[in-house]
């Protein structure tokens, strides 16, 4: 159990065993001032008030816990989305420039760590797809050497590309998607098509 849950919880018990005690003391109170009505009005004014206590306390402790859950989403996919982006125009560099130094593969190695602390497992198992294409067309450079990519090795990063790519967007905005009825299916042939036209136009 969370903290958050815990010391939700935690409140909650405490406010029924408050309710609880509260209404067998002023149910005592109301008992006692049998025969003064003015009393026994002024003792449920204060039940009454005291009930609105509790349950706007309740209400205001729900409320702030939705919206630590809400920033702190928010925040875990902003460094997502960071780490994502990084990846993309690392690649990005490497493919223009048409060789891979060492920088390059240790920048991809830093990257590598960064996705496994946040992606999502398909985006895990998207990139392990990738680099292997990746290291099986681009030979490790040995000692201030660089490696060569060809235009057919670039089309085929481009096609592992774009599966990545796929994932990524599922991760970051899959369920923005589903809410809006567009299926995975048709926004993965869309990119997939997009990605066909571009390398034909090379």
């Amino acid at each position: 159990m969370n903290k958050t849950r815990r010391d939700t919880l935690i409140f909650l018990t405490l406010s029924i065993l408050l309710i609880v005690l509260s209404y067998l003391f002023f149910r005592y109170l109301y008992d006692f001032s049998d025969g003064l009505p003015f009393s026994q009005e002024i003792i449920l004014a204060f039940v009454g008030a005291i009930i609105t206590i509790l349950i706007t306390a309740v209400l205001l402790n729900k409320q702030t816990e939705v919206e630590l859950r809400k920033e702190e989403s928010i925040k875990y996919l902003d460094l997502k989305s960071d780490i994502y982006m990084d990846l993309l125009d690392h690649l990005k560099a490497i493919i223009q420039a048409g060789e891979a130094s060492d920088a390059d593969i240790i920048s991809l190695k830093f990257l590598n760590h960064k996705l496994a602390l946040v992606a999502d497992p398909e985006v895990l198992m998207q990139f392990e797809q990738f680099i292997r294409t990746f290291t099986r067309l681009v030979d490790s450079p040995g000692e201030n050497e660089e490696s060569e990519i060809s235009e057919e090795d670039e089309d085929a990063l481009m096609r592992e590309l774009a599966k990545l790519t796929i994932a990524i967007r599922h991760d970051l905005i899959g369920d923005l998607d589903a809410r809006e009825g567009i299926p995975l299916q048709r926004i993965a042939q869309q990119i997939r098509t997009n990605s066909d036209i571009l390398e034909d136009y090379d």
